[in-house]
């Protein structure tokens, strides 16, 4: 199919599953999306054991759609930098120290215990995955997807502290999972040695660098924006600066998601504040929203079909459903230690540690990234789609159930504190 085509059919089919949510589920969008879709998909895979051309033509129809590529190549710069757009830099730089140590030495310590445990389960089943490979699926699992997160939080309600920190973390700490991906990747494959010195230097560049080059073009476009009063060209410019700013991140070895968050919360503070007329504003805010709804939602639909591109196995399963318990460990330790250190300085929520632990949402990024591997050198075929049926297992485990109870959850906590708390 040509990728017109591709097009054609993914907006069909968003369309289609999001009129059917509105009208039948009135579930949150992403949710209501990435349901129907799988359970479409898996109706594919049962009239397929008796119609084999159907799922025949389903898996390749899928395989075209390129989700990595789509993904981290295309659909998250414009995604991310929309987030960051609606992101108070005040807030933010309020309770910077939490947002930095969750995204960066949080990331790092899920990705080091989810290996660890990972390698301790599959070695007891008798599974082809090497320590490093667990530790492979440690990073591309560990950082909270920003798309799913921020999607939710439009519909919580919650208390601008919690929902500062949450955005925060999940804007950030993808870029430092891909970063962290990265280099392990180079190890897996034999490009490079496992060593801190290598390791710290790619961090500096790829995040340090990221943060960085977001900073510049963010300010340069501002600047472009201030010396001129017309919209339709802000908002042109604004889209420039995603579009061409993520490119040229990519080609410098650079972190293009944190470039384009630090972009976004540039032009969404100041530039809003002091380069745009309230014209702008209100068309620049309708344009990016309704770009972020209708790439969420087509990204959704793309998680849900993705399982027709998944080897599921009953062992394969099996491993899925143990990651799930291993990746809310992991994420309850990389949640609690650093908050429980930070407590010498700062007061946090008592139900801060359980919300953020189960509203640690993944998504397509991680999905993408698992999805990459099977292009890479030096992993074992077997190893690989361990890693993706793991992948996909969590995800859908994280969206739809997670999803779907971290509203009450957080709503139960946060009543029982204002209960527990002494009146005066």
């Amino acid at each position: 199919m040509q990728t017109l085509d591709l097009i054609g059919v993914l907006t069909v089919m968003t369309a289609a599953f999001g009129y059917v949510n509105v009208r039948v589920l009135k579930l949150p969008p992403t949710i209501g999306l990435m349901g129907l879709t799988l359970g479409f998909s898996l109706a594919l895979l049962a009239i397929g054991r008796f119609v084999p051309a159907v799922e025949r033509g389903a898996h390749r129809i899928v395989e075209q759609f390129d989700f990595d590529r789509a993904l981290l190549h295309g659909m998250l710069g414009f995604l991310l930098f929309a987030g960051a757009l609606h992101v108070d830099l005040d807030d933010l730089r309020t309770h910077r120290w939490p947002i930095a140590v969750l995204a960066t030495i949080g990331v790092l310590i899920s990705t080091a215990v989810v290996g660890c445990l990972t390698w301790l389960a599959v070695w007891a089943m008798g599974m082809p995955l090497r320590l490093i490979d667990c530790l492979l699926f440690g990073a591309l699992i560990s950082p909270t997807d920003p798309i799913a997160v921020l999607a939710l939080l439009r519909r919580l309600g919650m208390p601008r502290m919690l929902e500062t920190q949450i955005a925060g973390e999940s804007l950030f700490n993808d870029g430092i999972g891909v970063a962290v991906f990265t280099g392990l990747l180079e190890v897996a494959t034999g490009d490079r040695e496992l060593a801190a010195g290598s390791f710290l230097e790619l961090f500096l560049r790829e995040a340090v660098g990221g943060a960085l080059f977001g900073l510049a073009a963010g300010i340069l476009v501002y600047y472009l924006i201030k010396s001129i009063d017309h919209y339709r060209l802000e908002i042109l410019l604004s889209l420039a600066l995603v579009a061409g700013g993520y490119a040229a991140a990519d080609a410098l070895h650079l972190s293009g998601p944190i470039a384009m968050v630090v972009a976004g919360l540039v032009i969404g503070n100041p530039g809003r504040s002091f380069a745009m007329s309230p014209t702008t504003i209100e068309h620049l805010d309708r344009f990016w929203g309704l770009l972020d709804e209708l790439l969420n939602a087509a990204l959704f639909v793309l998680i849900g079909i993705e399982v027709l591109v998944v080897s599921f196995t009953g062992r394969f399963l099996a491993a899925g459903a143990i990651a799930i318990a291993i990746v809310l460990v992991a994420r309850l330790a990389s949640v609690g230690l650093p908050i429980w250190l930070l407590r010498r300085w700062k007061v946090f929520e008592p139900s801060l540690i359980p919300i953020l632990t189960w509203g640690g949402l993944r998504g397509g990024i991680s999905v993408a990234l698992a999805l990459s591997l099977r292009g890479a050198d030096g992993l074992n075929a077997a190893g690989r789609e361990l890693i993706v049926c793991m992948t996909y297992v969590v995800v859908v485990f994280s969206i739809l159930v997670q999803g779907l109870t971290v509203g009450r959850l957080s709503r139960g906590l946060m009543e029982r504190e204002m209960m527990e708390r002494p009146p005066g």
